[in-house]
C-alpha cells in the first residue's frame, strides 16, 4: 500500500497547527461509531449492556484500534 510506512507517522499540517495523525484516525471512525450506536440503540441491544458508557468507551478504543491496525504494524 501506498504511504504507510514510517513516513506515514509524521504530524498533520493543518492551517499551521501540527496534529498528530491519531487525530486524523478519529475523526475517520466518528462516523462509523455513531452509526453503530445508533444502530445498538434501535435494536435493543442496550438493555442487555450494565454500563453503556463505558461499553462506547470500550467500543469506540476497539473501532479505533482495528482501523489503526488495519492499516499494518511495520510502523510499530
Amino acid at each position: 500500500m501506498i504511504g504507510l510506512g514510517i513516513e506515514s507517522l509524521r504530524p498533520l499540517d493543518f492551517f499551521g497547527f501540527y496534529l498528530p495523525p491519531l487525530v486524523l484516525w478519529v475523526l475517520l471512525i466518528l462516523a462509523p461509531f455513531v452509526a453503530v450506536r445508533w444502530v445498538l440503540g434501535r435494536t435493543g441491544a442496550y438493555a442487555f449492556i450494565w454500563h453503556r458508557p463505558l461499553f462506547d468507551a470500550a467500543l469506540f478504543v476497539a473501532m479505533l484500534g482495528g482501523l489503526v491496525f488495519s492499516g499494518g504494524t511495520r510502523w510499530l
